[in-house]
């Protein structure tokens, strides 16, 4: 379209070229980018300790060759793709329009009210644009971006039209770069008329169309584009994010504040060499893992099974046919899906321009666990420099992730205040979404560890939530969509969500697959009902339709390959299914042993026959006696704690050999005690000659271990199958090792047995507190079919997938079989039906279902605020002692005193952390003064959101009172908790 009114008198942007709408381009921007040329003193950055100004100009500069060398060392070749098709666009000119809108994203500091912000630099402007400020009004200048860029987009050849007119999209784009997309208001707020009034006035205006047409100039922009597709701006967007926190470091600007004034021609040449070097120290360069044996590739394995060597043999011919799509894989625990699922990312990315691995967990403790499996991947390819990064809000815990020092950059996305106030930015007076946030310190690996960023690494282990926060409305969501789109995303365990995540993974799984991304689902016991939603989703996404009678479901063990351009479905063939199914085969018996529930109570008690902690004891009689690891899984942390309590007063052993480990211990001992139990009952470790763990479900998906013996409160046959996945787990490595205690009976299966709670007829009779874990008719049911399953051996995996059908499937008849299973049933329905509308209220809609970008974050949900799972709003907990002086300190001894100082150092945040653990949000809801932590905290993201939970040093009483919730610490089981009726 043709210039606007007001830009006539203009030069053009390139000499001799066609300028958009007919005009002729001059010299103008080609005198502009000289020393002398345009006005550079308006300001970008400003540094109030040093009173250091840096030129807006130059940082525009800055983040659009930022954009240019991510564009080429970040951005992933299916990305491209993606960008180029929404903008109807050769890739090359692209860059160039990338590039472009990235430098645009802080025109709106160039206005009256951000330019006053800094008194020191604001004298410096030009008497012009002094005399021309008008009345100054207070716009954020992200807004302002989006306004008036609008103008200036319009101006350039985007077409100016509804919410999804390429101007418009672009704008909000501009106005997006601080994390949320924001309404555009075309005819009012974003109208000529309205930005000359309120932003500056002609002078202003000018100088803004003049740097407009210098960075288009600068990029080589040729054209503008026709359109501009949702999954196109969405990217777009988080690559500015990313340029822009890499060019806001102050180790970045400060010294080019510093050096004598180029003009914006040189200036552009020098960015373009220090954002390669920038890129590349910060680890953000993609790198090529070369092609090395299995053997090389995966440390321990001699040769692949059956089911690995089916993948590696089919899915490359097929993925290179059909490209991009989404990959099924069930098999037993403990069979290998793990590397199935690497050598399924080896050959997507082969073949469908992806980079990486994003390998998504249920758990913390399986995320740890998975990063140790990663990492030992790409470090077997030998690759010079490969980070590799943890995201869950544990992992600044974990020290095999990071032994190196904390600071406020290297808050993680879940915990603390997403809104860092440790910034370079300037216009932060404003606490809406609209405030200002950079990034923290440089370095290369507490860059990549610092807040989200830690998503941006090649190879990603994190848990699911992090992932599920890209369709929620929260900020910087772009960024993590354009993490989580560059790579093969991996989806572990992927039956282990309630209805509330699996909706929000559902949505994920759409938009990745509208952004073309592969997806690798594993599972050991996933219903086919489940698989099938799942595969279903992503080719919906992915423009597939017409898919409501078509089943996806693999078979099982096997593995099934559903393209995204056709939907055409190849599944593992049967022969290589009866190869890994005989290979795998082993037996194992269930042992359901009948038990009545009475807590343990107060200390002395006498435990009857037939209670469940005397059934307990008794199980585990052959291990108190001959040795052997065992473990006892418990419903929940007052089982294990009631269990532990008991077994330690009946253990005569050393105490070592007994160990307790739940979520709610200080963080440090949960990793430590995690950490030692998969080195020391893992496939080579040290095994002990007697250990018994007491935990809870916990087990079920994060530990890589074997036991000998293994006793289960009730669960879901589900929960129970995967429990059983880590009964005599390596039996097959170990033939004639003499690992086995005595009296194990290879010949007759290892056995599982199963608690039953039941009431004085013998019906099933649920603790309080037990079905808030599972649905209680899951545990009814399972508890209904447990004696038939007591009858004779479970055969692994043949007996598998039927089970999981006839508890966990759709059309699973069990709820037919009484009048009270049936009106459990419709319960758990109610509840189900009422977790999704409570998760489908916080999507984000599925791309083809976008108009405005702003239908991204209609509601302004920070990540502390973004569930992930119902009910589940984590705070940190820190118990501490109070010395008869009132003095707080980390230990009863009194010798590490609570650090209360405005600037923490990394050994004083490391130990608060690690003594701190999460507990629900409701449980501290109603935390009084006592519970306050010290002022200078709360200017921290780690530590802003901490409740002190003191006992008394003397009498070390620390029970206290949260509304209906009291909790007690106690050193050896861990926090208590018990609610008030």
């Amino acid at each position: 379209m043709g210039c606007m009114a007001g830009c006539s008198g203009l030069l053009g942007v390139r000499a001799g070229v066609g300028f958009p709408g007919g005009m002729v381009r001059g010299v103008g921007v080609v005198e502009d980018a000289r020393y002398d040329g345009v006005d550079r003193r308006p300001w970008g950055k400003f540094d109030r300790t040093t009173l250091r100004v840096y030129s807006l100009l130059f940082h525009l500069i800055d983040v659009g060759a930022v954009a240019g060398v991510l564009w080429d060392r970040f951005v992933t070749p299916s990305q491209h793709r993606v960008i180029s098709a929404g903008l109807n666009m050769p890739q090359e000119q692209v860059r160039s329009v990338v590039c472009f809108l990235a430098a645009m994203h802080d025109i709106g500091k160039l206005i009256p009210y951000f330019q006053a912000l800094e008194p020191a630099a604001y004298v410096r402007l030009g008497e012009d644009l002094l005399a021309d400020t008008g009345p100054v009004v207070h716009v954020p200048h992200a807004r302002a971006s989006m306004h008036v860029g609008l103008q200036l987009l319009g101006e350039l050849g985007f077409a100016v039209g509804g919410n999804d007119s390429p101007a418009v999209r672009a704008a909000q784009c501009l106005g997006g770069h601080h994390g949320r997309f924001l309404q555009l208001d075309v005819d009012g707020a974003a109208s000529a008329q309205r930005v000359e009034a309120t932003l500056g006035g002609p002078a202003w205006q000018d100088l803004r169309r003049r740097y407009a047409r210098l960075l288009w100039h600068l990029f080589g922009v040729d054209e503008a584009s026709e359109r501009l597709s949702v999954e196109a701006a969405v990217l777009i967007t988080g690559l500015t994010m990313v340029a822009d926190r890499v060019a806001s470091q102050r180790r970045y600007w400060v010294p080019n504040a510093d050096t004598p004034s180029f003009g914006a021609a040189e200036h552009h040449s020098r960015a373009r060499r220090q954002a390669e070097e920038e890129v590349e120290r910060l680890g953000l360069t993609r790198f090529a893992l070369d092609r090395i044996p299995f053997t090389t590739a995966h440390p321990g394995l001699e040769e692949p099974n059956a089911l690995q060597r089916s993948v590696m043999e089919e899915l490359p011919r097929l993925v290179a046919e059909r490209g991009s799509g989404i990959a099924v894989v069930t098999d037993a625990m403990g069979t290998g899906k793990s590397v199935a699922a690497l050598e399924m990312a080896r050959i997507f990315n082969e073949h469908c321009g992806t980079q990486g691995v994003m390998w998504l967990l249920p758990a913390t403790a399986a995320a740890d666990q998975a990063y140790e499996v990663l990492d030992r991947y790409v470090r077997a390819h030998q690759v010079q420099y490969a980070p590799v990064t943890l995201v869950h809000h544990h992992s600044d815990l974990n020290e095999a992730y990071t032994g190196r020092r904390l600071s406020p950059a290297d808050a993680t996305v879940v915990d603390g205040p997403p809104d860092d106030p440790f910034t370079d930015d300037q216009d932060d007076s404003f606490a809406d979404d609209e405030t200002e946030y950079g990034p923290g310190a440089a370095g290369p690996d507490r860059w990549l560890r610092g807040r989200d960023n830690a998503l941006l690494a090649q190879y990603t282990v994190s848990t699911t939530d992090q992932a599920q926060m890209a369709v929620l409305p929260v900020r910087h969501s772009a960024l993590r969509m354009l993490a989580l789109s560059g790579k093969t995303v991996v989806v572990d365990e992927a039956h282990a969500l309630d209805p509330f995540s699996q909706l929000q993974l559902l949505r994920l799984l759409q938009w990745l697959g509208a952004l073309n991304c592969p997806v690798v689902l594993l599972s050991a016991t996933m219903p086919a009902s489940t698989a099938t939603d799942l595969v279903r989703a992503y080719l919906w996404g992915a423009g597939r339709t017409g898919l409501h009678d078509a089943s996806f479901a693999p078979g099982y063990p096997g593995w099934l390959f559903a393209d995204a351009a056709t939907a055409a479905v190849h599944c593992m063939p049967e022969p290589a299914q009866g190869e890994q199914r005989a290979a795998q085969r082993r037996t194992a018996r269930i042992h359901v042993r009948p038990v009545t529930y009475r807590p343990l109570g107060p200390a002395g008690r006498t435990v009857e026959a037939g209670e469940r902690l005397a059934v307990i004891a008794d199980v585990l009689q052959r291990v108190f006696r001959h040795g052997g690891c065992a473990a006892v899984v418990c419903a929940t942390v007052a089982e294990t704690q009631d269990t532990y309590q008991y077994l330690r007063r009946i253990w005569s052993g050393p105490p070592d050999d007994l160990v307790l480990v739940h979520a709610r211990v200080r963080g440090r001992r949960r990793q430590s005690t995690l950490g030692d139990l998969r080195h020391r009952l893992g496939p080579t470790g040290p095994r002990p000659a007697r250990r018994v763990f007491v935990t809870t479900s916990l087990l079920d998906v994060s530990l890589d271990i074997d036991v000998d013996l293994m006793v289960s409160d009730l669960a879901s046959v589900a929960r129970l199958l995967q429990r059983l996945g880590r009964l005599g787990r390596f039996t097959h490595l170990w033939t004639g090792q003499g690992r086995r205690p005595v009296w194990w009976d290879g010949e007759n299966s290892p056995t599982l047995t199963v608690l039953h709670p039941v009431n004085s007829r013998g019906a099933t009779a649920l603790p309080p507190g037990w079905d808030t874990v599972e649905p209680a008719v899951a545990l009814h049911e399972t508890a209904r079919i447990l004696p038939a399953l007591e009858k004779q051996p479970l055969v692994v995996p043949d007996d598998v997938q039927a089970l999981v059908e006839q508890v966990h499937g759709v059309t699973s008849g069990f709820a037919a079989q009484t009048t009270r299973l049936q009106q459990m049933a419709a319960a758990h329905q109610r509840r189900t039906s009422r977790q999704e509308q409570l998760s489908a209220v916080h999507l984000v809609p599925p791309p083809k279902r976008i108009s405005s970008l702003a239908d991204l974050h209609r509601q302004h949900l920070t990540t502390a605020q973004a569930a992930t799972r119902p009910g589940v709003l984590p705070r940190r907990l820190l118990p501490c002692y109070r010395s008869a002086d009132g003095t707080l300190t980390l230990d009863a001894a009194g010798l590490l005193p609570l650090p209360d100082q405005e600037h923490l150092g990394p050994r004083h945040l490391r130990s608060i952390l690690e003594h701190s653990l999460p507990v629900p949000a409701a449980w501290v809801a109603r935390a009084s003064a006592p519970h306050q932590p010290p002022a200078s905290w709360k200017q921290h993201p780690l530590l802003a959101d901490i409740v002190l939970l003191p006992t008394d040093s003397i009498t070390l009483e620390s029970e206290h009172h949260f509304g209906q919730h009291w909790l007690r610490m106690d050193e050896e089981l861990g926090l208590q908790h018990r609610k008030q009726q």
